[in-house]
């Protein structure tokens, strides 16, 4: 069995412009490395990336260990782990960004970031071990969307040996699945060895929970109602990948869900 969520029934009023320039930015650089030979690409990582032993004095690195929290959010370890980390950014940024409008949502998308990169470095002081990738700053997000948006719905691809379908899922349960497995790859992790940094993802995640009252515009509230009905299912349609569709299939929805209130 294989679940891929993909997009939310979630429309927003304005275009998501540093959404779509923090995917470009974070694509770039890993093209950039992708070119750069395997030696230098290992420098670049222990270079721009940030250092837990670094980040609280005990070691000193190639840049000033502030610097290298913001560069490491731009870089990524492999096509896995940047296409995971866009596709979630691509799905909830939009949303939690148009809660805040452009500027605050910079501040706020590293500030999670910041947030997640200390977390994991009080978790394990001592660790010489260079921690690259945009996984905090977007755990951040994940965590704002939590509060705005949980009933929202997220639009998952399920697919069983031949069968692909769409079923629309619950923001609440998708990103209360995410955090927990967060918890539960813990249990299975060695704190001393290179992997996936997963306090990091946590101490995003409480981050942005944190923030998203101080940075959310003051009309906006939290817990907003859904747009689709939950737990629905339909065929899997490959246009539903491509930028744009999101809020034509919502106004779909919308006519259908209209019509069939005027038929009853």
């Amino acid at each position: 069995m294989f679940l891929f969520p993909f997009s939310d029934d979630n429309p927003t009023k304005n275009k998501p412009l540093i959404t779509y320039c923090l995917i470009g930015i974070c694509c770039f650089i890993f093209l950039w490395q992708f070119t750069l030979p395997p030696g230098l690409f290992r420098s670049a990582v222990y270079n721009f990336g940030v250092v837990p032993a670094s980040l609280l004095g005990s070691k000193e690195g190639y840049l000033p260990a502030t610097i290298t929290i913001f560069t490491s959010m731009f870089m990524h370890g492999g096509w896995l782990h940047l296409i995971g980390n866009m596709v979630f950014l691509w799905i909830f940024g939009d949303n939690v960004e148009d809660s805040m409008g452009r500027v605050k949502f910079i501040i706020f998308y590293l500030l999670a970031g910041i947030a997640a990169a200390y977390t994991q470095a009080l978790i394990d002081p001592s660790s010489e071990i260079p921690m690259i990738g945009a996984s905090g700053a977007i755990a951040g997000v994940l965590g704002a969307y939590l509060l705005l948006h949980p009933k929202a719905n997220v639009n998952v691809l399920l697919w069983i040996i031949i069968f692909i379908t769409v079923i629309r899922v619950p923001a609440s349960i998708v990103l209360g699945f995410w955090i927990i497995s967060q918890f539960f790859y813990l249990g299975v992790a060695s704190t001393g060895e290179g992997g996936v940094a997963y306090f990091a993802h946590i101490g995003g995640f409480i981050a942005g929970m944190a923030l998203i009252p101080f940075f959310k515009d003051a009309g906006i509230t939290l817990w907003e109602s859904a747009h689709s009905k939950a737990f629905e299912t339909r065929d899997f349609n490959l246009q539903e990948l491509i930028p744009g569709n999101k809020v034509d299939g919502f106004m779909d929805d919308f006519i259908k869900d209209a019509d069939d209130k005027k038929r009853h």
